[in-house]
C-alpha cells in the first residue's frame, strides 16, 4: 500500500479541474491523468494555512538528490501550461512531478523511469507558497 501524501484543499480543487479539462480536451494518453487521480485519492487534504512547511505543494521549489549517483537537482512543481524544463519548472503531470507531489523534506521518493525506478531524496524545500503566506498562488 502506498503511503499518504499531503496536499492543500486549494491544490486539490485546481488539480481536479485540471484532470477534468484534460480528460475532456486532451488528445494525448490519459495515463498520467489516471496516475494523478490515484495520487489525489491517497492524499491527506488540509487547508493551505495548515499545511506543514516541509511539504511539496504546487509551485514549491525543491532540492532533490538522486540516491544512485548523488546528483542534486532543483525543480519547481507547476501546472502543465507553466512547465519549462530549461527554467527547472516541471509539470505535475510529468512522472517526476507526480512522484514528488505531497512529499516532505527527508522523504525518499520512488520515481518511475524507463530503466526501472530511481530513488530520490527530498533534501530541502527551497520555497513553498503557503510557508511564505501566499495561500492562492
Amino acid at each position: 500500500m502506498s503511503r499518504s501524501i499531503f496536499i492543500t484543499s486549494k491544490d486539490q480543487e485546481r488539480l481536479e479541474k485540471l484532470i477534468q479539462l484534460e480528460e475532456e480536451f486532451a488528445t494525448d494518453s490519459k495515463a498520467p491523468l489516471e496516475e494523478l487521480k490515484d495520487e489525489l485519492k491517497r492524499a491527506v487534504v488540509t487547508e493551505p494555512q495548515n499545511i506543514p512547511h516541509d511539504v511539496i505543494t504546487m509551485r514549491s521549489q525543491v532540492l532533490l538528490k538522486d540516491l544512485s549517483c548523488g546528483e542534486e537537482m532543483i525543480y519547481t512543481l507547476v501546472y502543465p501550461d507553466e512547465a519549462n524544463i530549461l527554467e527547472g519548472k516541471i509539470s505535475v503531470l510529468a512522472p517526476i512531478g507526480m512522484a514528488i507531489l505531497g512529499y516532505r523534506e527527508k522523504d525518499r521518493v520512488d520515481w518511475k523511469i524507463p530503466e526501472g525506478v530511481a530513488q530520490l531524496k527530498v533534501e530541502k524545500i527551497l520555497f513553498q507558497p503557503e510557508a511564505s503566506g501566499n495561500f492562492d498562488l
